[in-house]
């Protein structure tokens, strides 16, 4: 996660200012937070359903065959 963020901001860096550069490859840091914690299956599904929205999430991840 860290190095694809920080790759990503170095290439960002050379085409728009840096401060959206940072934004950007802090948003693709999170995005990869998150799939990586989907995929490696981190959460049970009782744990997933007591987040805010847990039902809904649950429901997602069943539908695409995760959980």
């Amino acid at each position: 996660m860290g190095i694809c963020s920080y790759f990503c901001y170095l290439t960002l860096y050379g085409i728009i200012a840096q401060k959206l550069a940072t934004i950007i490859s802090i948003i693709i840091a999170v995005i990869i937070y998150i799939l990586a914690v989907i995929a490696l299956k981190v959460f049970s599904k009782e744990e997933i359903k007591m987040m805010p929205a847990g039902n809904k999430i649950c429901k997602v991840l069943e539908k695409l065959k995760i959980y």
